[in-house]
C-alpha cells in the first residue's frame, strides 16, 4: 500500500521528467529567435519546489515563506526580511510604515516632503503621494543615471522627513553619502533595491545602508517568484511596523493559522476596546493585506540557490557588451559603474549621443526589427508624466539630465537567459543601427 509520502515523491520525480519535456532547449536563430531584455530563468528544481508547496494546499504564507525570510535577510545582510506580493508593495510599505504615530516627531505626515529621483520608476514615487506627502525631485548623473547627491542640500527643507532612491538598473548610487546626509539631518533613508539584488558598494551589499530596503521578485528581476517582493531592515521597531501594515494593520503578530504567539491573547487593553478584546482582531495601524502565497515563496527559495550563478552571468554579459561596443563611444554613451561598486546589472543602459546622426527611436526601431528587445529607462523625466503634472511636488533646478534620459536613453538585456550568440548578435545589430 502506497503512502501519501510515497505518492508525493513519485509526483515530484515525474515533475522533473515533465520539465525536461515541456521546456527543452532551443537553438538560437539570428533575426528569428527573440532576444528579450529580461525574463524568467528557471530549472526543474524551481518547478519541483512549486509543486511540492502546492501539495501542501497551504495557500497563504507557510513553511516556505518562513524559511525564505530569514535566509533572504542573511543574503542581503540585514536582521529581518518580510515577504510581500510585489516590489511596488514593498515601496508602499516602506513609506506607509513611516507614517505610524509610534514614530513621534519623525513620522511622515500629510504635507511633509520626501526627496526622490526625477528619472526612475513610478512606484518609487507613488507611495509618497499616497501617504499625502510631497515628492521633491532631484536630477540624476550621467552615465550612472543615479541620484545627483550634490542636489540634496538644495532639496532639504524644514518639512523633509525622508529620502527614497533606487539603484538604477543595478548600478549602486553612493548610498554611504546619502546615509551620512540622512543621519546628519535626522531623515529616514529608504533604498529601493528592486533592480539591484546582489550589487555591492565598498564591499557592502546594497540594502544595508538605508533604514529600510525594498526588493522585487517579478520575472524580470534577479530572482523571481512570479509576483513578489520583500522589505528588509535591521531595526526591530520598523520590522514590527512593516509587518503590521502588511497584515491588515493588526497589532497581533501571529502567522497565519497560529494563535496566541504573544501568550496573552485575551489580556490586552488597547485603544478604547474593552479589556481582553481578542488581540487577533485588534488593529493599531491603517494597513493592507500584501502577503504572498507559500507557492510563490517556494519558487523564490529555489531561485535563491541560483543567485550566485545568475549574478556571475549578468556581470559576464555586461562585460561582453562593453567590450563589443567600445568602438561606438562616439555614437553611444556606455554605462559606467559607480566608483567602488560591483553592480549586479539589471540591464545595459545606452545613451544615443545628440550628434550621433541617429535618433534613439531610429536605433530602437532597428533593434526591434531585428527582434532584439529594448526598454526606455522607465518613466524618463517623471515630472513630465501625466500622472504627476497635477500632483503636489517640488523640483530642484531644471532637471536637464532627466530630460536627457527621457529623450536619449534606452537599455538592453544582460539577464542569464542570454547566450553568447545572442550577445554577439546584439553587438552586431547595434553597430548596424548607428552606422
Amino acid at each position: 500500500m502506497k503512502t501519501a509520502s510515497d505518492l508525493r515523491n513519485e509526483i515530484l520525480a515525474l515533475t522533473r521528467e515533465y520539465f525536461q519535456l515541456q521546456w527543452p532547449g532551443k537553438a538560437f536563430v539570428p533575426g528569428e529567435t527573440p532576444v528579450p531584455v529580461s525574463g524568467r530563468v528557471f530549472d526543474d528544481n524551481d518547478v519541483v519546489s512549486l509543486v511540492d508547496s502546492s501539495l501542501d494546499f497551504w495557500l497563504t504564507t507557510g513553511r516556505f515563506a518562513a524559511e525564505f525570510e530569514p535566509r533572504f535577510a542573511r543574503t542581503v545582510g540585514t536582521d529581518f526580511a518580510l515577504l510581500v506580493n510585489s516590489g511596488s508593495s514593498a515601496n508602499l510599505l516602506a513609506i506607509a510604515c513611516l507614517t505610524s504615530r509610534t514614530l513621534g516627531d519623525r513620522r511622515i505626515q500629510p504635507g511633509d516632503e520626501v526627496i526622490t529621483v526625477s528619472a526612475g520608476f513610478p512606484t518609487t514615487v507613488n507611495p509618497i503621494l499616497q501617504a499625502g506627502a510631497v515628492p521633491v525631485f532631484v536630477d540624476v548623473t550621467i552615465p550612472s543615471y543615479n541620484i545627483d547627491i550634490s542636489q540634496l542640500e538644495a532639496a532639504l527643507s524644514p518639512r523633509t522627513r525622508a529620502i527614497i532612491a533606487a539603484h538604477t538598473l543595478g548600478n549602486p548610487f553612493d548610498a554611504q553619502a546619502v546615509k551620512d546626509f540622512a543621519k546628519a539631518h535626522n531623515l529616514w533613508f529608504i533604498e529601493d533595491c528592486c533592480d539591484a539584488l546582489g550589487s555591492t558598494l565598498g564591499g557592502k551589499g546594497v540594502g544595508t545602508f538605508g533604514d529600510i530596503a525594498t526588493f522585487s521578485f517579478y520575472p524580470a528581476h534577479h530572482i523571481t517568484m512570479g509576483e513578489g517582493g520583500a522589505v528588509a531592515m535591521s531595526n526591530p521597531q520598523l520590522k514590527k511596523l512593516v509587518e503590521s501594515f502588511r497584515d491588515w494593520g493588526r497589532d497581533c503578530w501571529c502567522p497565519p493559522g497560529k494563535d496566541n504567539t504573544c501568550g496573552r491573547r485575551f489580556d490586552w487593553k488597547l485603544g478604547d476596546l474593552p479589556f481582553g478584546y481578542d488581540h487577533k482582531y485588534t488593529y493599531s495601524e491603517v494597513g493592507y493585506n500584501l502577503k504572498v502565497t507559500d507557492m510563490q515563496a517556494a519558487v523564490g527559495l529555489s531561485q535563491l540557490d541560483k543567485l550566485p550563478e545568475f549574478t556571475a552571468a549578468r556581470r559576464r554579459n555586461f562585460d561582453l557588451l562593453t567590450e563589443g561596443l567600445r568602438d561606438l563611444v562616439g555614437q553611444l554613451i556606455l554605462p559606467e559603474a559607480t566608483p567602488g561598486s560591483d553592480p549586479n546589472w539589471f540591464g545595459y543602459p545606452l545613451a544615443v549621443r545628440e550628434d550621433c546622426g541617429r535618433t534613439r527611436n531610429q536605433v530602437t526601431r532597428h533593434l526591434d526589427s531585428a527582434k532584439i528587445g529594448t526598454r526606455l529607462l522607465f518613466g524618463g523625466n517623471l515630472v513630465r508624466q501625466p500622472a504627476y503634472q497635477h500632483a503636489p511636488h517640488r523640483v530642484i533646478g531644471d532637471l536637464p539630465n532627466a530630460d536627457f534620459v527621457m529623450n536619449q536613453v534606452f537599455w538592453i538585456g544582460v539577464f542569464p537567459g542570454l547566450t553568447d550568440d545572442m550577445i554577439a548578435y546584439m553587438i552586431q545589430e547595434l553597430h548596424a543601427a548607428v552606422a
